[in-house]
C-alpha cells in the first residue's frame, strides 16, 4: 500500500470509525453487540462514579444507543469477559486473558495496585481470605465485617478488601460476577473452568509476542496512532516495540497526517477504511455524549493533538478550582469535540440536570448544531429515565436559552 496522506478531518474520521463512533447505529442493539463493541475497543474501562450512568455503561451507550444495562454484567458472569488492570481497571474479552498473565505473574511491577509489603507482613491474613473463599465460595468485600474501627474510604480499605485486591492483581482471584456493581471474588481456577476450560500457563504467549500483540491491538483500536500514543492504551511498560519494526515486517502501515511532523501507523485490517478516509469517503455524522473514560478522550494528550480538545476530569479537583464542573461529559458532534456538559441524573424526579454546557471557543451554534446537540442530550436523558431536561448555565451564556428552547420543542420530544 502506498503511504497515504490524510487531512486532519480524515484522521479524525478514521479514528472514530475504528471506535464505532462515526455514524449513528441503524438497528437496535443486541446482547452480542455489547461484546463486539468491547472487542472493537479492546477494553472497557470501569469507574464507579454515577452522577450519570456509570462509565462502562455510558461508553457502550455512545456506540450502541439504548440497550439493557444488565447485559454487561451478564457477559461477565457468563465468562465472555473478565476484569483486570488493562488501561486501568477494565472489562476485557476473555480470549485476551493470556496477554495479561505476565502482569499477574509479576504483580510487583503493578505499582500501587499491588503491595508486596502487605503480602509479606500480612501473609496469614491474606491466606485466611483465600481459604475462606476456597471453602465457602465467591465473596464480596462486604461479606467481611470491618473490625478495625476505621472509615470506609478507598484510602482506608479494610484489611480483607486490601487482601482481596492484592490477590486479584496477582491473578489468584478473579471477578466471578458483580452484584449491584460490587465485585464478587472467586478462585481464578474456578472462574477459568467456566470461561477458559483447560487453561494453563503453557498457553500464555511469550513476552515478545505479548508486546507485539498489544501494539497491533492498540493501532487497530485507534484507527491510526502516533508512536507516542501507543503505550498508554494498554499501559504497557518498557521495553517497548518500535512500530517501525512492524512496518518493516508488513504488520503495520505507515501514513502521514497533514501538519504533523511524525508519521502515524495503521493496521492492515483498516487499509481500505484508511484509503476511503484519505479520499474523503468517511462521513462523520454521529452526535453523542461521551464518558470521561471513553477511549476517545482518556488520553488527554491524544485528544488535544487529534481533536484540539483540552480536556481534564475535575471530579478530583477542589470545587472552588473547577473550571467546567464535577463530571463533565465531552460532546462529540459530526467528527469534532465541540463542548462538554456537567450533567446530573435525578432519577427519582425524572430530571436530567445540565448544570453547565460549555462550547469550545469559536464554535458556531447554528440551528443545525443546536438541533444535533439537543437531540443527543435528549437521547441520553431518556436512556437515564429522565424525560425532563433543565439547562442551568452555558458558555456562551446565551446558548442556555437557545438549547433549552430546542429541548422543550416538539421536534425532539
Amino acid at each position: 500500500m502506498t503511504e497515504l496522506t490524510l487531512s486532519l478531518a480524515a484522521a479524525r474520521a478514521l479514528h472514530l470509525a475504528a471506535q464505532g463512533l462515526l455514524q449513528p447505529r441503524r438497528r437496535k442493539a443486541r446482547k452480542a453487540d455489547v461484546l463486539e463493541a468491547i472487542r472493537q475497543m479492546g477494553v472497557l474501562q470501569i469507574d464507579t462514579i454515577h452522577v450519570v450512568a456509570r462509565s462502562p455503561f455510558l461508553v457502550l451507550w455512545s456506540r450502541l444507543g439504548d440497550y439493557p444495562q444488565p447485559w454487561l454484567e451478564e457477559l461477565l458472569a457468563e465468562g465472555a469477559l473478565f476484569e483486570y488492570w488493562a488501561h486501568e481497571a477494565c472489562f476485557v474479552p476473555v480470549e485476551d486473558y493470556g496477554l495479561y498473565r505476565h502482569r499477574m505473574i509479576d504483580p510487583g511491577s503493578m505499582g500501587w495496585k499491588y503491595s508486596e509489603t502487605w503480602m509479606a507482613e500480612r501473609r496469614a491474613d491474606v491466606d485466611a481470605v483465600l481459604a475462606h473463599i476456597r471453602a465457602n465460595g465467591p465473596a464480596r468485600s462486604s461479606d467481611f465485617e470491618r473490625t478495625d474501627g476505621k472509615g470506609g474510604g478507598w484510602w482506608e480499605w479494610k484489611p480483607e478488601k486490601r487482601s482481596l485486591e492484592v490477590l486479584f492483581t496477582a491473578g489468584q482471584l478473579m471477578i466471578a460476577r458483580r452484584h449491584n456493581f460490587q465485585r464478587v471474588y472467586d478462585l481464578a481456577e474456578r472462574v477459568l473452568e467456566r470461561s477458559l476450560p483447560g487453561w494453563d500457563d503453557s498457553r500464555m504467549p511469550a513476552m515478545d509476542e505479548t508486546r507485539r500483540t498489544f501494539v497491533l491491538k492498540t493501532v487497530k483500536a485507534l484507527g491510526l496512532a502516533k508512536a507516542s500514543w501507543i503505550a498508554d492504551y494498554f499501559r504497557t511498560r518498557p521495553p517497548r516495540l518500535d512500530p517501525e519494526t512492524l512496518v518493516a515486517e508488513g504488520a503495520l502501515l505507515r501514513a502521514r497526517v497533514q501538519g504533523w511532523d511524525e508519521p502515524v501507523y495503521i493496521h492492515p485490517d483498516h487499509a481500505a477504511l484508511a484509503a476511503s478516509a484519505a479520499d474523503g469517503g468517511l462521513s462523520a455524522t454521529a452526535t453523542v455524549i461521551l464518558s470521561p473514560f471513553d477511549p476517545v478522550v482518556w488520553d488527554r494528550r491524544r485528544a488535544l493533538e487529534l481533536f484540539d480538545f483540552d480536556y481534564r476530569l475535575e471530579c478530583y479537583t477542589p470545587a472552588d478550582k473547577r473550571r467546567y464542573g464535577y463530571f463533565t461529559l465531552p460532546i462529540l458532534r459530526r467528527g469534532a469535540l465541540v463542548g462538554r456538559v456537567d450533567a446530573k441524573a435525578h432519577r427519582r424526579e425524572g430530571v436530567f440536570e445540565l448544570k453547565s454546557v460549555a462550547l469550545e471557543p469559536g464554535t458556531r451554534a447554528s440551528e443545525r448544531f443546536v438541533r444535533d446537540v439537543a437531540a443527543a442530550l435528549r437521547r441520553c436523558a431518556n436512556w437515564h429515565g429522565c424525560p425532563q431536561l433543565r439547562v442551568q448555565s452555558a458558555e456562551p451564556a446565551e446558548f442556555a436559552a437557545v438549547l433549552q428552547a430546542e429541548l422543550d420543542s416538539d421536534r425532539i420530544a
